[in-house]
């Protein structure tokens, strides 16, 4: 088993290049199953993204990276089914479903895996296959879609804007017969670079970016070259570590107006931004204020996968800051890791209360999900002493080599494996006072 060690107190400086959005690349690889040649720049190498290839391999398709370069050939792809095993990996491995019964006119998967943060059922999409003309049976775990010839065009109401549905149901639309009109779809950047990628194959997609898709479906898709839009999340990791460590950093390679939500909220914490072109410097204070309020929502709004790292960095703010959780129900698990800490936070049902304490201390702590082991490498990053972090594995989901990014930046951070000697525990009781 593997950690990262971290060396909490120091300053951050300089800059750090942000990575291809993994929320992005993983819609747009499954979508190249629809057909043709297609070269992906700025993919991020992370265990989801290489986990798609896998399952591109086992569709049959072509799947080569070179360097931050992805090449999938969907010129064959004679298999309909992925195994439970590889779907499992992910969460968000359903968004092939609508893929490969396009292509295909059948597809067979098992539940998503991945972090676990309460129910994410998929009823959704299935009910958009549906109206989209599939005949969906269950059994054993599996699902079964099959259509007879090509998917047709089909009015779908979304009762909440879901990305993955929203994907799901935009990919399988591309080449159905006539028109989808998608109401009620999410807004996401994610969502407005899948629709630019389905186009740039020879798709007809409109109205991305607002609630109302339109999707006129093609006979076939082809050749693309297309490159991933930064990773918003992941600037936004970087912003809470200069924001805990009360340190000036620039990132390069963002797009600051899909920051938007999380700009605002550090901004009320003290922080200052400028932007630069395709760079934004934030500047922190030493201490920050605390949030009264924040409350996360579907985009425009503040991004459920910021949460938890805006928790870590206001554990030491002057005063009490209360996050109100509305879209996935296990989010807050990783409160406990952050006590270890000695984090002042607790939560009851929808809501986090975070007191700000003088400061926090080295501890070994665990990672509970991908943006919980995050906010734990934000929080150890500004402790004073020495943090191990366990099970990076769930970082590795969503971080191309989270510590090589923060050390260019002047972060004291390794990853250490489970046979090296750790001298570690002196210097937690040092740093803890014990």
């Amino acid at each position: 088993m593997e950690s990262l060690v971290i060396d909490g107190g120091n300053r951050l400086r300089g800059g750090i290049r942000v990575q291809g959005a993994k929320n992005g690349a993983l819609p747009v690889l499954a979508a190249s199953v629809l057909g043709g040649r297609s070269v992906i720049h700025n993919c991020p190498r992370l265990t989801d993204t290489e986990s798609s290839l896998e399952i591109l391999r086992m569709l049959g398709c072509g799947a080569e990276r070179d360097g931050e370069a992805v090449t999938v050939d969907a010129s064959r792809v004679p298999r309909c089914d992925i195994p439970p095993e590889l779907m499992r990996r992910m969460r968000s491995s359903v968004i092939f479903l609508g893929a490969v019964l396009a292509r295909c006119g059948r597809a067979v998967v098992s539940a998503p895996g991945g972090c676990e943060l309460g129910p994410r059922p998929i009823d959704m999409h299935l009910e958009a296959m549906r109206l989209l003309g599939a005949d969906i049976t269950e059994s054993r775990g599996l699902v079964f879609c099959e259509c007879a010839g090509r998917l047709k065009g089909a009015e779908i109401v979304l009762p909440y804007p879901s990305v993955g549905a929203t994907e799901n149901a935009m990919i399988a639309a591309s080449t159905a017969r006539g028109r989808t009109v998608i109401v009620g779809a999410a807004k996401e950047p994610e969502i407005t670079e899948l629709a630019d990628f389905i186009n740039s194959k020879g798709g007809s997609v409109s109205g991305a970016g607002s609630d109302v898709l339109l999707i006129d479906g093609v006979e076939a898709l082809g050749d693309c070259e297309h490159v991933c839009i930064p990773d918003r999340i992941a600037a936004a990791t970087y912003i809470a570590a200069a924001a805990a460590t009360g340190s000036e950093i620039t990132l390069y390679g963002v797009q600051p107006r899909h920051l938007t939500a999380v700009t605002d909220v550090f901004a009320r914490a003290g922080c200052r931004f400028r932007e630069d072109g395709g760079a934004l410097t934030v500047t922190a204070p030493e201490r920050l204020k605390a949030v009264r309020f924040i409350r996360t929502a579907p985009y425009p709004g503040f991004p459920t996968d910021a949460q938890a790292l805006t928790a870590a960095a206001l554990a030491t703010a002057d005063g009490v800051s209360v996050l109100c959780e509305t879209v996935f129900s296990g989010r807050f698990r990783y409160l406990r890791e952050l006590s270890r800490m000695g984090a002042d936070v607790g939560s009851e049902g929808q809501l986090a209360v975070i007191k700000g304490v003088p400061f926090l201390s080295g501890a070994k702590t665990a990672c509970t999900d991908l943006r919980g082991g995050a906010a734990l490498v934000v929080a150890a990053l500004g402790a004073r002493g020495r943090s191990g972090i366990s099970a990076p594995g769930h970082i590795d989901r969503g971080y191309e080599n989270v510590e090589a990014a923060l050390s260019a930046a002047g972060a004291r951070i390794y990853r250490k494996s489970e046979d090296e000697t750790d001298h570690t525990d002196g210097i937690f009781r040092e740093a803890s006072g014990v």
